[in-house]
């Protein structure tokens, strides 16, 4: 018998909340644009009051931003996952081709929301704050890695920036294609720009 993670009611009815206004605001967004639709609407169209949106976010930007912030933790963790001796390019490919994948998997929920904050300054401006963490997160698990110091060596900033530079230009191509273009093509490409200083 396996043990499950106990979920109470009140966090299982906290997530359909957050997951209906996600879903409402993503709709909207995609139909009417960012700047036209309004709080109250988004509100109205998950069946619930303005201040229980603000229960749940602190501004517009940040429910859409919200349908990517786990891919900053989801890199980091397949970094971590990856073979010690495997060498850094090879590591950090994986690490962000994995995120990529998920979203051309779900490209028809997907690619509308990442062109929709590829396309909208004040959403791209915070999906761009998201990506600093995700450096200085990807900078110390790098570190770890190869038993660096974090604070000392510019090897891991560096790798990790190249990195996420990396997966950037992917997600730009793939969402200026409108997802014809193959996400695992275009990292591998990317990459194969990259690798050589990464493994130097």
């Amino acid at each position: 018998m396996t043990s499950r993670p106990h979920v109470s009611l009140a966090q299982r009815k906290r997530q359909l909340v957050s997951d209906e206004l996600t879903q409402a605001a993503l709709q909207l967004l995609a139909l009417k644009g960012f700047d036209a639709v309004t709080i109250d609407e988004i509100a109205t169209a998950a069946g619930v009051s303005k201040r229980t949106f603000f229960r749940y976010f602190a501004s517009k930007e940040d429910v859409v931003v919200q349908f990517l912030a786990d891919m900053g933790t989801d890199i980091r963790a397949e970094l971590a996952a990856r073979p010690a001796k495997e060498r850094p390019s090879a590591a950090l490919q994986h690490a962000v081709a994995v995120p990529l994948a998920a979203c051309a998997d779900l490209s028809d929920r997907a690619l509308p929301v990442v062109q929709l904050i590829l396309r909208t300054p004040a959403l791209y401006a915070r999906f761009l704050e998201r990506q600093a963490q995700w450096r200085d997160d990807l900078s110390a698990e790098l570190a770890d890695r190869l038993d660096l110091d974090a604070d000392t060596d510019l090897y891991p900033r560096m790798a990790a920036g190249m990195a996420l530079n990396a997966f950037d230009a992917a997600l730009q191509r793939w969402s200026g294609s409108d997802g014809a273009e193959d996400p695992a093509e275009l990292i591998d490409r990317a990459f194969a720009v990259i690798a050589p200083a990464l493994n130097a």
